[in-house]
């Protein structure tokens, strides 16, 4: 009874003082915008069969993607800090819509590629915006606001995909991601109306010159945040290295057919709507160090078995032990908002998720170039290998964050 009642007092936290519909509103959108994301490795064999990719060309596609949800997190920090926050979420959401008309009606991998690019710069304009305006709204609480708002990200993972890909082979891969685009401009209409408008206001940084990034590498060298980035940036490696080829390697490997690949790749981010809730609660209640190796122990397990397991139950129980990492997002993104000063926080966390994302952005490619050479199973016996690299770089950081 405790445990539930514990539940309904942070869930009307979350939802009192008139905060409810914000928070459902920038979680929506977060919702709609990762699901797109990953309608792409779903449709990968289909768009490997219409434009003649290979493993590897179709991991840089992936690279491509996830390159641009990266380098706009500076820039969208920036915005963040000194503009308003509704503003750039919103202008985030209609280019991506723009950008899958694009995509689309692409006819040479050329444009493809660009169009992919855009998708994912589009997108990498709302994260840092939607984490600076929860730790408005909620301070004190971040860490539960963020793993409600991730945890509707992966509702939009576990229900897009399976669509997408029921549309691209009842119908046309175009269809499988034409039809996000008209819920991403209805999104970009709902967050313009719902959140509050903002006026701009002065800031440590307002521009991306040599003065300002000397000022936030100090700040960010202070807080001891570079070594968190560093293990950000292995996480991230390994994150888009297993999504970005999990429903290939079903097809491809373990002999499923591509609707079943898909409803089990949906799987996997089903379980993340449960574990990012409680995983940015435990934050919250017990701190960085023990929360993350928590949810990073039953990943190492799964990833390394996964190349024995055969059959769709085995599959689907290896899916929800790998499934537990959803958690560190939310975990590793609520210490850093709370240990990174706030004149500098969407700078910040912009600095260090571009750095970070861009670096892990290699994952796909680099993971495509191996299967492409034979050793898909091998691939993620090494993924189970740098997983546990992270857990033991865990261990050294320690529980509460501290601003500069």
């Amino acid at each position: 009874m405790g445990f539930l009642e514990s539940i309904g007092d942070e869930a009307g936290e979350l939802w009192g003082d008139g905060k409810g519909p914000l928070l459902v509103t920038i979680a929506g959108g977060w919702g709609v915008l990762l699901g797109t994301r990953m309608v792409y490795p779903v449709l990968l064999p289909y768009l490997r069969e219409s434009f003649d990719l290979s493993l590897t060309v179709a991991g840089l596609l992936v690279t491509v993607l996830w390159l641009g949800s990266a380098l706009g997190q500076l820039p969208g920090g920036v915005l963040a800090d000194r503009y308003s926050e509704r503003a750039v979420m919103t202008a985030g959401t209609v280019v991506v819509a723009l950008a899958l008309v694009a995509v689309v009606t692409a006819q040479t991998p050329l444009v493809l590629f660009a169009a992919t690019a855009l998708v994912g710069l589009g997108q990498s304009l709302y994260p840092i915006a939607r984490i600076t305006i929860l730790s408005d709204i909620y301070p004190g609480r971040i860490g539960s606001a963020l793993g409600v708002t991730m945890a509707t990200g992966d509702l939009g993972q576990t229900v897009l995909p399976p669509i997408a890909g029921a549309l691209a082979a009842a119908v046309a891969w175009q269809l499988g991601l034409g039809f996000i685009i008209p819920l991403l401009l209805a999104v970009g209409a709902v967050l313009w109306v719902v959140l509050p408008a903002q006026t701009p206001t002065s800031s440590a940084v307002d521009s991306l010159s040599a003065d300002s990034a000397r000022y936030v590498i100090a700040e960010l060298r202070r807080s001891n945040l570079l070594f968190v980035a560093f293990i950000l940036f292995l996480y991230i490696l390994i994150w888009q290295s297993f999504t970005g080829f999990y429903p290939t390697y079903l097809v491809e490997v373990k002999g499923l057919p591509s609707s079943v690949a898909g409803v089990l790749f949906s799987v996997f981010f089903a379980f993340g709507v449960v574990v990012k809730p409680l995983a940015g609660a435990a934050y919250d209640r017990i701190g960085m160090r023990r929360a993350l190796v928590a949810v990073l122990v039953g990943p190492v397990v799964g990833l390394a078995s996964l190349p024995f397991i055969e059959g769709r139950w085995p599959l689907v129980a290896v899916t929800a032990l790998v499934s537990t990492m959803l958690g560190s997002g939310a975990i590793t993104q609520s210490f850093l908002s709370d240990a990174i000063p706030d004149e500098i926080q969407g700078t910040g966390l912009g600095a260090i998720r571009t750095a970070s994302a861009t670096l892990g952005a290699a994952g796909p490619v680099l993971f495509g170039s191996i299967a492409d050479r034979g050793y898909f199973d091998e691939g993620y016996l090494l993924l189970a290998a740098i997983l546990v690299v992270v857990i033991v770089l865990t261990l050294r950081l320690p529980e509460r964050a501290s601003k500069g």
